[in-house]
């Protein structure tokens, strides 16, 4: 992924570029708010910036038990958290679809306790299903995202909102089998892995991920800084019994006047991150 100094910069100009597209009109669209949390606990681990998508049922991101060479788009996603890949395969796949990555009023990756939200026009017709992926670091090819595109359904045949509203365990952190889970600081995000793609190939197949080595969880693998901090994934272990990973979000919004998708589109691609907000949740 990107040095432990720079690689907050680089998600944020990925992101930046890849934002936002929409094709549904004012007029046909409902306004939906989604929003996704990292629910780790404190000195858990980070996600990426959220890409997600609104489509017809048949955006499939994966398999399990299938490699993501048969998947345009998500292998850098999984490996470096770089959602431009999916991006530009999501709006080739489903031309009518609406989407975006979901990123922070401050530099990327979202924190445990953190949140952001961002708000699409969708069309009920056209886009009645909800998508999701986000890596999970530091690690070489963890990650989350639905492989059932039919999972969430978020209006019925009529066009009714149905909504969702659902967390991510730690038994479903997926491994991409795209890298070794060496772990190693110099090949895994996060840690001290300087450029992007630069893990071990493993030739693999989709499957649940065993879990952060020993050395990460109790703190012995890397002694880089981050902003100046010690790093600290001692909270990182998800295959911990009853550990939450994320939680999603779509809300349908009536007092919210967004502008045509177009006009999100270059406002997004002028101004960066205007209209995404972050929290940060109070801890006793």
């Amino acid at each position: 992924m990107f040095a432990l100094r720079s690689h907050r910069l680089a998600l944020a100009a990925v992101g930046t570029v890849t934002a936002v597209t929409a094709t549904a009109t004012a007029a046909s669209a409902a306004t939906l708010r989604v929003t996704v949390e990292n629910l780790a606990p404190i000195n858990g681990g980070f996600l990426t910036p959220a890409w997600v998508g609104f489509h017809d049922g048949t955006f499939d991101l994966y398999d399990r038990n299938e490699s993501l060479d048969d998947f345009a788009g998500l292998e850098s996603l999984v490996e470096d958290g770089d959602t431009t890949a999916l991006t530009t395969a999501f709006a080739a796949e489903e031309p009518g679809g609406v989407q975006a990555t979901l990123l922070s009023d401050g530099p990327p990756p979202l924190e445990p306790g953190e949140l952001t939200s961002f708000t699409l026009d969708v069309d009920p017709a056209t886009n009645q299903y909800f998508s999701y992926a986000s890596m999970v670091i530091p690690s070489n090819d963890a990650f989350i995202a639905n492989g059932n595109p039919l999972a969430h359904e978020i209006f019925d045949d009529a066009g009714n909102f149905l909504g969702a509203d659902f967390v991510v365990l730690g038994n479903e952190v997926l491994d991409g089998g795209t890298e070794v889970n060496d772990e190693l600081p110099f090949s895994t995000a996060f840690l001290g892995q300087a450029a992007p793609n630069t893990g071990t190939d493993e030739n693999g197949v989709v499957t649940e991920h065993p879990g952060l080595n020993a050395g990460i969880i109790l703190g012995t693998t890397d002694s880089s800084a981050l902003n100046g901090l010690p790093l600290n994934f001692t909270g990182a272990d998800f295959t911990a019994s009853g550990y939450q990973v994320a939680r999603f979000r779509v809300e349908l919004v009536d007092d919210v006047d967004v502008p045509e998708p177009g006009t999100i589109l270059g406002l997004m691609a002028v101004g960066g991150l205007v209209v995404a907000s972050r929290q940060r949740k109070q801890t006793a």
